[in-house]
């Protein structure tokens, strides 16, 4: 691989790690954040694609497959925590959440 494709790729990876981590900094909502949350983690398996493309080695992807069964685990169960918050708060802005007693 060339190594300025790999820098480009690496800097793609690290410019939506960093607007993932400013999502989650900035917004309130708790959609926004498992979906900024969700950027993080593709920011990590291009990393990890662009690493094992750059070396030549299959690992890369192999840790891509862990990553997105995290993913899919953490999505499934964040957005049924926050279908149950909502009918219970009528609300997903974090803020307002300040504590899990009702």
């Amino acid at each position: 691989m060339d190594p300025t494709i790999f820098r480009l790729c690496m800097t793609l990876s690290a410019i939506l790690f960093t607007l993932g981590v400013v999502g989650v900094v900035v917004r309130r909502n708790a959609i926004v954040l498992f979906m900024c949350i969700e950027l993080m983690l593709n920011a990590a398996n291009l990393a990890f694609v662009g690493f094992a493309r750059y070396f030549g080695s299959l690992d890369g992807q192999l840790f891509v497959f862990f990553v997105m069964a995290v993913a899919a685990a953490e999505v499934a169960i964040g957005l049924a925590i926050i279908v149950v918050v909502f009918r219970n708060r009528e609300t997903v802005h974090v803020d307002e959440m300040k504590s899990l007693k009702q």
